[in-house]
């Protein structure tokens, strides 16, 4: 039975790609980037990728944020630019080249993005307290 009480959800489905994509967004700009979930709530729901400022819920109830630093394992430091071409600039046998850093740079931010495991669990906060739900992967 459909819901505008979270409480009714049991567990929520989530792309790896939603995960990584809201998680590197709100890491690299000044945006809140989330996963929402909307009502109406029942035990299986799906989140998606959300700017939380990019305008309100229409319906009855309140969206479910999920910010993507709680629902991963751990979030490594993020590479930058200049972090790649020390790196770079460092290796022994290895000639500074600006394709060479774009592309050892693409390659961090593909390994920075690998790293990334999801919970198996997630407490929301809601009006009758903390709610424990299963998260699960799409994909």
């Amino acid at each position: 039975m459909a819901s505008d009480d979270p409480t009714a959800i049991r567990s929520i489905a989530i792309t790896r790609e939603d995960i990584v994509a809201a998680l590197e967004a709100t890491l690299r700009s000044p945006r809140t980037v989330v996963l929402r979930v909307t009502p109406p709530f029942s035990g299986r729901m799906r989140a998606r990728v959300h700017e939380s400022d990019a305008g309100e819920f229409v319906g009855e109830g309140d969206p479910v944020h999920l910010d993507p630093r709680d629902i991963v394992a751990e979030v490594p430091p993020y590479p930058k630019p200049e972090e790649t071409e020390d790196e770079l600039r460092a290796a022994d046998g290895v000639e500074y080249t600006p394709d060479r850093h774009r592309d050892r740079h693409v390659e961090a931010v593909e390994e920075w993005r690998s790293a990334i495991t999801m919970l198996d669990r997630v407490t929301l906060e809601t009006e009758d307290g903390p709610h424990a739900v299963e998260l699960k992967r799409l994909g």
